[in-house]
């Protein structure tokens, strides 16, 4: 069929066009009469199969888009249907416990939810007018977070940490913590996600019993670009119905946040746009912003989103990196060694940090031991060198009390967690904000010099401490040994 027998095949209506090109995911429709608006979702294939988003309108009458399904077997002279609509995400409590691909189709292999609305997934970020002016703290219950690095309620929160540093985990504990003490609905946002890891995080989320109150969207690394790309659109558009007419707080887990720039990258070379540097879409900043800007505190409630974040070749000064910390009011940063040690959250306290973390939004106790805290930690982290070197006794009696303090430090901030309790038998911990601090400012005084640093490790409150020191002190050789490198010699893997 040639170009001509193209552009008439389907000419009798005006709302059906027909496929001129198809190059990958991305097809060149032509319309006789009105072009769909950009953004449209048009239907073609044999059996309307094919799903394809309007990108952009070449002249009077050929538009081109990307497809959000696979295009196999699509050929020039199919007929292209408006559905006079765009791309749609379910919305409403109906969503809660189920898993959704992009288009909204339930894929957890139970019947489709009843009782949803549906709304676009292309909405602009709240007003000004409606945002709230007062920066908060969200409280997660976990002690190193809440101490060191607090979140903002509304705010964006970047998760750095490669594979098998206990990210899902810590993901999992924060949905667990906001289900039952904030009452709020956690989303998570899988965006280029193996099936494998889905149905994993899935089986997990039902046995911590936290599924109730979630609502999980996945775009799977094997979708085209175009629905990894929308994915993250379909998942915020449900956490914006919980926040602005359920009128509650809601936490947005998205990962990887790096997936969606990628796919973007991919749908910008399929488009044929000139690549910036490195290779990323000339729009990436604005597709980036569209999106993170969504995520708001306004007058009626606040989404708060954790993101995690590849460092592509750990280098920070890549644009995707640059861009993405941008728009974060804090980092997590997860680090191996501390893992390998055991201390887990493994978060890196030194590396880890918050915008929020100033007097004027904290506090000034809060400030002032936190201060104290990553000083500390700070010349503890100098002098293992030198431990490491001539030994622990070769210190000075005031090196040798910072070294104490900085390593009862580090296990209080282990924290049993409530969603590993059928895995390590240790019933998970809550720690309020309050009890946190006053924790770390009795240990920093020094009060539980004469404690073994083992009664500090995997406990909640810091009171619990002297209950752990009197049973190990009651057996023989349970203190913990100091090697001459200052690590434990019972330190638990």
């Amino acid at each position: 069929m040639d170009d001509g027998e193209n552009m008439n095949a389907i000419a009798a209506d005006p709302e059906t066009g027909s496929v001129t090109a198809v190059r990958g995911g991305i097809v060149d429709i032509r319309f006789t009469s009105r072009l769909p608006p950009i953004q449209s979702l048009l239907l073609t294939g044999k059996n309307g199969e094919v799903l394809i988003e309007v990108l952009s309108q070449l002249d009077a009458h050929n538009l081109r888009g990307i497809a959000l399904t696979p295009t196999q077997g699509l050929a020039r002279g199919m007929p292209v249907t408006d559905t006079q609509r765009p791309l749609r995400a379910p919305v409403g409590k109906a969503t809660l416990s189920r898993m959704f691909d992009v288009f909204g189709t339930a894929i957890d292999r139970k019947a489709p939810p009843q009782e949803v609305q549906w709304r676009t997934v292309h909405h602009s970020s709240p007003p000004l007018a409606r945002r709230s002016t007062r920066s908060e703290i969200f409280e997660t219950g976990i002690k190193i977070i809440d101490v060191l690095m607090p979140l903002e309620r509304g705010g964006k929160a970047g998760l750095l940490g490669g594979a098998g540093v206990g990210k899902t985990i810590l993901l999992t504990e924060m949905i667990h913590n906001v289900a039952r003490q904030h009452e709020g609905v956690s989303i998570f946002c899988g965006i280029g996600e193996r099936c494998r890891e889905g149905e994993e995080l899935y089986r997990d989320m039902a046995a911590a019993g936290v599924l109730e109150n979630m609502v999980m969207v996945f775009g799977q690394m094997n979708e085209p670009p175009g629905a990894r790309f929308r994915v993250a659109h379909a998942a915020l558009t449900m956490a914006e119905y919980f926040r602005d007419v359920e009128h509650r707080d809601v936490l947005l887990l998205v990962d990887n946040i790096y997936r969606f720039i990628q796919a973007g990258m991919e749908v910008s070379g399929l488009m044929g746009q000139m690549p910036s540097r490195l290779g990323y879409q000339p729009t990436m900043s604005t597709e980036l912003a569209q999106l993170e800007e969504r995520i708001a505190n306004t007058d009626t409630g606040a989404i708060t989103s954790i993101q995690a974040v590849y460092v592509p070749a750990d280098d920070f000064s890549d644009p995707a990196a640059v861009h993405a910390f941008s728009h974060f009011s804090a980092s997590i940063v997860l680090s191996r060694k501390r893992a390998s040690e055991g201390l887990y959250p493994a978060i890196d306290p030194l590396q880890s940090g918050s915008k929020m973390a100033t007097p004027g939004v904290i506090g000034q106790r809060h400030y002032r031991i936190t201060q104290e805290i990553r000083h500390t930690l700070a010349q503890y982290d100098e002098l293992k060198d030198i431990i490491a070197m001539l030994g622990l006794e070769q210190l000075s009696p005031e090196d040798r009390a910072i070294v104490a303090r900085a390593r009862r430090l580090e296990r209080f901030f282990t924290q049993p967690f409530f969603t590993t309790e059928q895995f390590t038998g240790i019933t998970g911990r809550f720690v309020s904000l309050e009890e946190a601090l006053d924790g770390c400012e009795r240990i920093l005084r020094d009060e539980f010099r004469d404690v073994p640093e083992r009664a500090l490790y995997m406990i909640g409150p810091v009171s619990e401490a002297r209950q752990a020191g009197s049973a190990d002190n009651a057996q023989p050789g349970s203190r913990i040994d100091t090697s001459r490198d200052g690590s434990s010699a019972g330190q638990p893997a």
